[in-house]
């Protein structure tokens, strides 16, 4: 039986009206024509203030690439540490490019892109405490910012040991402070941050020890979950970031000498 065409008008028009129009978040960021990212900026050399007070290094770097390649302006939203995730969530920011581990459990609430960097971990201390090595934090006072990967490893090591205090603080440059007061024995930080802090001056009195016995630090960018598109787009855009090179050169800009650390995992990443 051949339906008429009021019919065929009427079931197209249920069929409109019953699915839900979803605008995908990367249109939105190109029509608006910005791009919020969420950035931490006590985190030398990653993300920080020059003497102007104008955010710097290689996640404000890696956010105006990201701009760029969409064709819109970066805004660049100072985030600390604990609020990345809650910054996202309440619609403060598009994406996060702040130094952020890409653990199973924040997967559970954000979307996480490839990696986009690797740190691996040191152990600071202050001066006035005899230390060697990181076997050497055992009974000691030892703290980092609430919720990183460090401060999660660090805390963890204080529970096996069965001896000794963990502080949590809510800023990187609160546990440096408070380590270079004396109210911290040690930390564990990435070594770039390490590097970066003993050499500023900012912070008298601490020193690197030693390597912390620590899996590589795989680091992501992240939005919401559910918006594919954007994560598509931020896989590519990482991936591209490697192969033309750029990778390399803000490595070479903000960290130094060396080579950038890997982003594949053999048998995995490729």
């Amino acid at each position: 039986m051949t339906k008429s065409p009021i019919i065929v008008s009427l079931l197209a028009a249920a069929v409109a009206f019953a699915t839900p129009s979803y605008a995908d978040k990367l249109d939105d960021i190109i029509a608006s024509g910005t791009l919020r990212c969420a950035v931490v900026l006590d985190f030398p050399p990653m993300g920080m203030r020059d003497e102007s007070n104008n955010p710097v290094g290689f996640d404000v770097d890696y956010c105006n690439d990201l701009a760029a390649a969409l064709g819109v302006k970066a805004e660049i939203v100072e985030t600390p540490f604990p609020e990345r995730i809650p910054a996202l969530m309440s619609g403060r920011v598009d994406v996060g490019v702040a130094s952020t581990s890409d653990t199973l459990e924040r997967a559970k609430t954000v979307g996480m892109s490839i990696p986009y960097y690797a740190f691996e971990n040191a152990v600071v201390a202050n001066n006035k405490v005899e230390m060697a090595s990181w076997e050497d934090m055992k009974g000691k006072t030892v703290g980092a910012t609430a919720g990183t990967y460090e401060a999660i490893w660090l805390e963890k090591q204080v529970t096996e040991w069965g001896e000794g205090t963990f502080r949590p603080y809510q800023t990187q440059a609160d546990v440096f402070l408070a380590l270079s007061q004396g109210q911290l024995d040690a930390t564990v930080s990435t070594v770039e941050v390490a590097n970066a802090n003993v050499n500023s001056g900012n912070f008298p009195g601490i020193r690197v020890v030693d390597k912390a016995p620590m899996v590589p630090d795989y680091v992501a960018l992240f939005t919401l979950r559910e918006e594919y598109g954007l994560l598509n787009y931020l896989n590519l855009f990482v991936n591209q970031q490697v192969r033309t090179g750029r990778y390399a050169e803000l490595y070479a800009k903000w960290v130094g000498e060396g080579e950038p650390a890997n982003l594949t995992i053999p048998g995995v990443y490729r």
